[in-house]
């Protein structure tokens, strides 16, 4: 494995941030997995990304693409290398058993039993590398009923509950515009990955980790998962409010502009009245407690949504921060991705390709005082680095990389003619 028991690096390879020094071993594809293996590497891991001859399929997924890849594919693959490896082939087999050997964690993404039919296991890995951590996500878990059912993000958003709150009450759910289902499962794929890695330290044993995308979409029903355990009813949609406070939602504004807003307390409460010119409203007996205006919201909502029409949200946003309510517009992507407290913290990151290449990204959220990595690598070409992780990791010779190249159990970049962007 990359790094000892002790934590003391063996074959490690050099690299920047915290987490330089551990190897990934990247079996994934499309987007739960992927995002797991970014974090890692934004992280200063080394992550080897392992793809079929055909590649990660999101690598072709369109409708915007740079060169040959897809901008989807491009977003959540930096900082990782690329081996191509026919894993249905003996000799692919056996490279992808030795990167094994020489990884601390493997993250993949099969529905389970896929890899057992092809020849890999845990049980059988783990004897060959005692300390490898493996991570495994799929839709519905290694154990259950459904545990053979496929499953994709918006499928786990509908059988976890999560999609009955989500839309506007008397209309149809929605799916979270953001793909919390995979997004979930990737981000406790880390967790759980770094949590068996600490574990290691005492231990010197890794362990085999099962992130179901279903339990982690449980997980995040958090409150309302306990209201309806405690008092038996099934929440509605949310719309934009909320279960507890009237005045924790959004608004329409002028000029088809709109905000949301979280008066919480009675101060707040107060404040937002003068904000919007209706301080009557303060001693008005259906509103003067939270309880209240609980009570009477479907009075309470017209009314400040009256108020609110009156100006465009920029107007508002300002006067409400300065009377100390936490206030935000609904921006579109062009607005936030413009705003200058997210370019200013680097959540918009440019990455560039020697053969000049560029596409802009999402950036990284953690944010460390002493070991953060600020230089990105563009995602790597389908097997760009096939010849470089054989000699690295695995220690092939020159004869043997050339032995695999022409047998087929490994390809290397092969340009393609570009796409039209």
């Amino acid at each position: 494995m990359a790094i000892s028991d002790g934590g003391d690096s063996d074959r490690a390879y050099s690299g920047t941030g915290p987490l330089a020094g551990l190897r990934i071993l990247d079996l994934t594809q499309f987007l739960a997995g992927p995002y797991a293996t970014m974090i890692f590497a934004d992280l200063g891991a080394e992550v080897v990304k392992l793809e079929a001859p055909a590649g990660d399929w999101s690598r072709v997924l369109p409708p915007n693409f740079v060169g040959d890849d897809s901008a989807y594919y491009l977003s959540i693959n930096r900082n990782k290398k690329s081996i191509v490896v026919d894993i249905k082939s003996d000799d692919g087999l056996e490279i992808v058993k030795r990167l094994a050997d020489e990884s601390d964690i493997l993250v993949e993404n099969f529905r389970p039993g896929v890899l057992d039919r092809l020849g890999l296991t845990f049980a059988d890995l783990s004897k060959r590398n005692p300390g490898l951590i493996w991570a495994s996500i799929s839709g519905f878990g290694q154990t259950g009923a459904d545990r053979d059912r496929p499953a994709y993000d918006m499928i786990v958003q509908a059988i976890s509950g999560g999609m009955s709150m989500t839309g506007e009450k008397a209309r149809s759910a929605v799916r979270s515009g953001i793909p919390i289902g995979d997004l979930s499962a990737g981000m406790y794929a880390v967790i759980g990955a770094l949590a068996a890695l600490e574990e290691r330290r005492r231990s010197g044993m890794g362990q085999f980790i099962d992130i179901s995308m279903l339990d982690c979409q449980v997980s995040m029903l958090c409150y309302q998962a306990a209201y309806y355990l405690h008092s038996g009813k099934s929440p509605d949609r949310q719309g934009w409010g909320h279960d507890s406070i009237p005045t924790y939602r959004g608004f329409n504004c002028a000029s088809r502009t709109s905000l949301v807003i979280t008066a919480n307390t009675e101060r707040m409460w107060q404040g937002l009245c003068d904000v919007l010119g209706i301080a009557e409203m303060k001693e008005d007996s259906r509103f003067i407690l939270n309880e209240d205006r609980y009570t009477n919201r479907d009075e309470l909502w017209p009314i400040l949504e009256g108020a609110f029409m009156k100006q465009t949200a920029d107007y508002w946003v300002p006067k409400l921060l300065e009377a100390g309510i936490p206030v935000g517009e609904i921006n579109n992507l062009e607005k936030a991705l413009s705003n200058p407290q997210i370019v200013g913290r680097d959540m918009v990151l440019g990455l560039s390709d020697e053969d000049g290449s560029n596409i802009r990204v999402a950036g990284n959220p953690v944010k460390m005082s002493r070991t953060s990595m600020d230089d990105h690598r563009y995602p790597p070409k389908l097997g760009g680095e096939t010849a470089e992780i054989l000699a690295d990791v695995i220690g092939a010779d020159a004869d043997e990389i050339a032995r695999l190249i022409a047998s087929g159990a490994v390809h290397e970049y092969t340009p393609k003619q570009t796409r039209e962007d």
